[in-house]
């Protein structure tokens, strides 16, 4: 039975491409068969040791020595993306080029489209947010749109007591129950306002 031959390389050979000279090391004879970068501006070029100084070179390499925290940081990021500057999603880095639009793409499940849909939701959730369906009536009875101040409706509330008092309108029965409605509403919307600025401010 023949036996295979195997042919990678050891993790000590020397290196294949090696220059046929001795040791960069001063006083060094040997054959230098292994490379190392002469620095991380120059990694392309190399010194050639033998094995003995290619580890003594290795074990004190120290490829951010000099370097301030900070630009370690901002060295480790630029790896991260292959030294290649990025831009954000639909974004283009060419000027007057056309950028990413949603429309574009083809979107046979319409998931594109049901996130524009949530997001319009969204937008108008937070432009007209809904009235606390425990408001919602008397909100409707003081004639006010919500979210509301509490100075808003204090001052609403004044200028409908004013308008419904009996005294203001020769003691109609009418005028009467609809004050009476008033008071409960403002009260109700009071309570609330109240217990959500005490929420807010603690």
């Amino acid at each position: 039975m023949m036996k295979r031959r195997n042919t990678r390389h050891r993790a000590f050979d020397p290196d294949p491409d090696a220059p046929q000279r001795c040791c960069d090391m001063p006083d060094c004879e040997k054959p230098a068969g292994y490379r190392a970068p002469r620095s991380r501006e120059t990694l392309n070029q190399y010194y050639w040791f033998c094995l003995e100084h290619v580890r003594e070179y290795n074990a004190r390499w120290d490829y951010y020595k000099g370097m301030s925290p900070g630009q370690i940081e901002a060295h480790l990021r630029a790896d991260i993306a292959w030294d290649r500057p990025s831009w954000a999603f639909g974004q283009s880095a060419k000027p007057g080029k056309q950028t990413f639009h949603e429309e574009d793409v083809l979107d046979p499940l319409d998931i594109l489209g049901q996130n524009r849909r949530s997001r319009a939701e969204r937008a108008k959730s937070r432009a007209n947010p809904r009235a606390p369906e425990a408001l919602c009536e008397p909100l409707a009875t003081l004639g006010l749109p919500w979210p509301v101040t509490l100075d808003d409706a204090k001052a609403r509330y004044r200028s409908l007591a004013r308008k419904h008092h009996p005294d203001a309108n020769n003691g109609d029965r009418r005028s009467e129950e609809r004050l009476k409605s008033i008071n409960v509403a403002f009260t109700a919307l009071r309570a609330h306002l109240m217990a959500e600025g005490l929420e807010k401010a603690g």
